[in-house]
């Protein structure tokens, strides 16, 4: 019964998790990302397709939004960071 009980336990907060995991486009709008860059065309910012199609190092590129080195920082967490980011370099 306590095995029983420890799956309950770890499926419900797996769920939880998942419930409050947003996706790469929510977290741009949330953001604010969307203020200076748009999918697919230049706004003050470059479009997240020319982001992408540079290639940029994914570790480079999180240390920027995160420590504000030659772009604004972004207040968000390190797992938010590389879905940002991810999502960013999706949109070839």
């Amino acid at each position: 019964m306590k095995s029983m009980s420890l799956l309950l336990v770890v499926a419900c907060m797996q769920f939880a998790g998942a419930a409050n995991a947003q996706s790469g486009a929510e977290l741009a709008k949330s953001k604010n990302c969307m203020n200076c860059h748009e999918l697919d065309k230049k706004k003050v910012g470059p479009s997240f397709k020319d982001i992408a199609a540079k290639k940029p190092d994914e570790a480079a590129t999180i240390a920027k939004l995160k420590e504000g080195k030659g772009h604004m920082k972004v207040a968000a967490s390190d797992a938010e960071l590389k879905t940002l980011v991810e999502y960013v370099m999706s949109q070839k």
